[in-house]
């Protein structure tokens, strides 16, 4: 079968081998793929993964491995990408996501989406409400990793909240913060990226109108620039005793200047992946409107082109349609 894979370089291959179903797993066709900057990370020795990538995706059920199952052959489904052991107390407290002995689809010990066919165990399979299109429900896996920080943290009506970063992740979490009804300010380098949610009314400024009333004024602070430098700003908006929710994973290769976490008492979190059915949901109810930030659909048969155009910085999000 065609497949993208990663074996020190990445390549197209016509003739992968094809996907063996397990106990408890489900044999899915994708019919839409998302190319994440993770997909590229992988490609310069992130996690040592060698395999299919991807793992944002949406697709109809063929086959599985349990006659009780049956009911979801013909189906259109997304899916967690976390591969929980099931065995440990993470995932007995539904903390898949968690486990230490987890696999990851695409990024670790299991081969991604980006393949004509690929599997899935069933309990990580939620079916798509038929009211949403594949060009929305293929963002759930970016969407539900913006909608985790309300699992983690309550916003009040009161609440002065920024993001701050104007990419794929910062673009998600403004299009969650919306849905959500946050009243948000949302700051960025780049007035055409911040344009792309601005019919959304949330507030944008540009990093570069920052002032000094800014400073320590923020409640709940975003980070999703990734950079040691976004990392630094976004500290610097932070009210005392107020809250920095770290979003992207920031590699240092400098120490970086934490004295004002301690001085101001900054509850520092991190945030990772997310739950499906919640973003699921407010897929269903209208409130999600993914349509801007796609930036090129291609055929599957052209991958290697849309990895080209994802290292674009113009580039949001790239699909590939097998």
């Amino acid at each position: 079968m065609k497949a993208v894979v990663f074996d020190s370089v990445l390549k197209f291959e016509n003739n992968y081998k094809d996907p063996q179903l397990k106990e408890n797993e489900a044999l899915i066709r994708p019919t839409l793929l998302g190319i994440c900057n993770t997909d590229e990370e992988i490609t310069k020795g992130y996690m040592g993964y060698k395999g299919v990538l991807g793992h944002e995706f949406v697709g109809v059920v063929e086959k599985v491995a349990n006659q009780k199952d049956s009911v979801l052959i013909g189906k259109r489904v997304v899916g967690e990408i976390n591969l929980g052991c099931n065995s440990c107390l993470d995932c007995a407290n539904s903390m898949q996501r968690h486990c230490k002995n987890r696999s990851t689809l695409g990024i670790f010990n299991k081969d991604g989406c980006f393949s004509e066919y690929f599997t899935l165990p069933v309990s990580n399979l939620l079916v798509v409400p038929d009211n949403t299109d594949d060009e929305t429900a293929v963002f759930v896996e970016p969407l539900a990793a913006a909608m985790e920080i309300f699992e983690q943290v309550q916003i009040k009506p009161k609440d002065k909240v920024a993001i701050l970063g104007d990419g794929k992740l910062g673009l998600s979490i403004s299009i969650i913060m919306s849905a959500m009804n946050v009243d948000y300010v949302h700051i960025g380098k780049h007035k055409e990226k911040l344009n792309i949610t601005s019919n959304m009314k949330n507030k944008t400024k540009l990093l570069s109108d920052i002032t000094k009333d800014d400073i320590k004024s923020y409640d709940i602070v975003v980070e999703a620039t990734g950079s040691t430098g976004g990392f630094e700003t976004s500290l610097s908006l932070v009210r005392p005793r107020g809250t920095l929710i770290l979003k992207s994973t920031i590699a240092a290769k400098e120490g970086l200047n934490l004295a004002s976490v301690v001085i101001d008492e900054i509850n520092v979190i991190g945030s990772r992946c997310g739950r499906f059915e919640p973003v699921l949901r407010l897929m269903e109810k209208g409130k999600i409107n993914t349509k801007p930030l796609i930036t090129k659909i291609l055929p599957f048969d052209k991958a290697m082109e849309g990895f080209e155009l994802n290292r674009k910085k113009e580039t949001i999000k790239i699909l590939l349609k097998p």
